[in-house]
């Protein structure tokens, strides 16, 4: 069994905690780990042989740095555009053994009873085996209207498989009363988006029911290459490709032409997907007044309300019902009963300059991180990370000069012909056109802030003389 953990979404609605820059599934959400950590460690305890991580070619260093914490040994494949979930499913099962067993997840679900979860894994082995194509249906506890919705089968009870149902059909997302009327008959599952198969099974219903995908899948592989701790796929194939999710490409069509060939688990294990603010919500405890809040947070004769504060102190005063979410560089407050306007928001905010144009505060890079701390005409501040290890590439600006200080941690510092070691509270000068570069030779990270001043502040004025991590571009 090999598990797929599909990364690659931007989880837009928990805008601005969850950015393109930083989406949602690199966040600690629900614990102290990213929820793509928990996937993966909520696995450990399965007979996993391999694991493949499918995510967007700009979170590579995000994800390869999570990974490494976790100690794990992860192929990370790199989409160069995002395509669904149905190619990218089809990468990894080109990808794997015929016969090899697919558990495929996506990263950025909650699932509160870890056990339960992988006991529905272990039953749904033998089945997946056997050829049939295992989804995991949650079973509601609310007739919710933000999920499509799995109908077992008439048969249910008579299934081959203990606790297997056979699949009449996948449902689109339902207004309210359809949703009460699901909930009351009990022959409704939600779709979970978690599957389970064979790999060259999966292949098969593709090749039958959208070739197209199939085809240009293929060809994207061909052109693959390997880079660093990546495997990059050919990034004019893959643009070529049709988009599409599993459930539209191969799901739907293969219940409405061989109802035995699909199959759903029911899942009660305290599951997530944290796609809005009300399910992000629902993770959270809830004060006497009916307030659920995170961060430093004084809700003062405030009721109802969801207040999120990353880094500063947030105080209310007779305030109802509001949604805010204040992150460093940018802020929400909304009405809680408006979260059905969030995705028209969202268009909005891509289209004003003022919101497209404020990067993600944190940057990752294969040497470590980096976030803006305050910036101006001319100036510009940040605090740097760099991993036990790290190595900024050595490289020179034509437009900035940059004063650095080292906050803890060693730096070796290549500046010029000099090379010299730095502790905290020391600092050095690159002046504009100096040939430099830095590195960690320590075994705790090295943080230090940087003062850049110039004309032109651009991550672009960067000539690149030497790099250990094969860039060209960016720092």
């Amino acid at each position: 069994m090999k598990a797929i953990i599909l990364a690659g979404g931007i989880g837009e609605r928990l805008w601005p905690l969850s950015r393109p820059q930083h989406p949602k599934q690199f966040l600690n959400l629900h614990s102290e780990q990213s929820m793509l950590q928990d996937t993966l460690a909520r696995l450990e305890e399965l007979d996993i042989s391999g694991y493949t991580v499918i995510a967007a070619e700009e979170h590579r260093f995000l994800v390869a740095e999570q990974v490494r914490q976790l100690g794990l040994q992860v192929d990370i494949l790199l989409e160069p555009v995002g395509r669904n979930t149905a190619p990218a499913i089809a990468l990894a099962a080109l990808q794997a053994q015929p016969d090899d067993v697919l558990l495929v997840l996506p990263a950025d679900h909650v699932i509160a009873e870890p056990d339960v979860f992988r006991a529905a894994v272990e039953q749904g082995l033998e089945p997946a085996e056997a050829g049939l194509l295992i989804t995991f249906g949650i079973v509601p506890d609310s007739p919710a209207t933000g999920y499509g919705y799995i109908r077992t089968g008439a048969d249910a009870k008579d299934g081959q498989y203990s606790g297997v149902l056979p699949v009449a059909e996948f449902v689109e997302k339902p207004d309210l009363a359809r949703a009460e009327a699901y909930l009351t008959s009990g022959d409704y599952l939600w779709n979970s988006g978690m599957f389970m198969f064979r790999a060259d099974r999966y292949l098969a219903e593709l090749e039958q029911y959208r070739p197209d995908i199939l085809l240009a899948c293929r060809a994207a592989l061909q052109g693959r290459r390997e880079d660093l701790d990546f495997q990059r796929i050919d990034t004019e194939a893959f643009t070529a490709c049709p988009a599409e999710s599993v459930d539209y490409a191969v799901m739907e069509p293969l219940c409405a032409n061989a109802s035995d060939a699909v199959a759903v688990i029911p899942l009660a294990a305290g599951w997530n997907d944290l796609g809005s603010w009300p399910a992000l919500a629902e993770e959270l405890e809830t004060d006497a007044s009916g307030n659920r809040t995170e961060g430093a947070v004084l809700a003062f004769n405030s009721r109802h309300c969801q207040i999120h504060s990353q880094s500063r102190p947030v105080a209310t005063l007779g305030v109802e019902n509001l949604l805010i979410v204040d992150t460093q560089d940018a802020l929400l407050v909304a009405d809680r009963d408006q979260n059905g306007s969030m995705k028209a928001l969202l268009a909005k905010i891509k289209a004003d300059s003022r919101f497209s144009n404020v990067p993600h505060g944190t940057v990752h890079r294969p040497w470590g991180k980096y976030r803006c701390i305050d910036m101006g005409n001319g100036y510009q501040v940040k605090r740097i990370t760099v991993n036990p290890g790290g190595k900024l590439s050595l490289q020179k600006h034509r437009q900035r000069a940059e004063h650095w200080v080292v906050v803890s941690g060693t730096a070796e510092v290549t500046k010029g012909d000099q090379c010299f070691v730095l502790k905290k509270n020391q600092s050095t000068y690159i002046p504009i056109g100096g040939i430099h570069s830095l590195a960690n030779p320590g075994d705790t990270p090295l943080e230090l802030i940087e003062v850049q001043s110039g004309e032109y502040l651009g991550e672009d004025d960067i000539e690149r003389l030497e790099d250990v991590y094969g860039r060209s571009k960016e720092s």
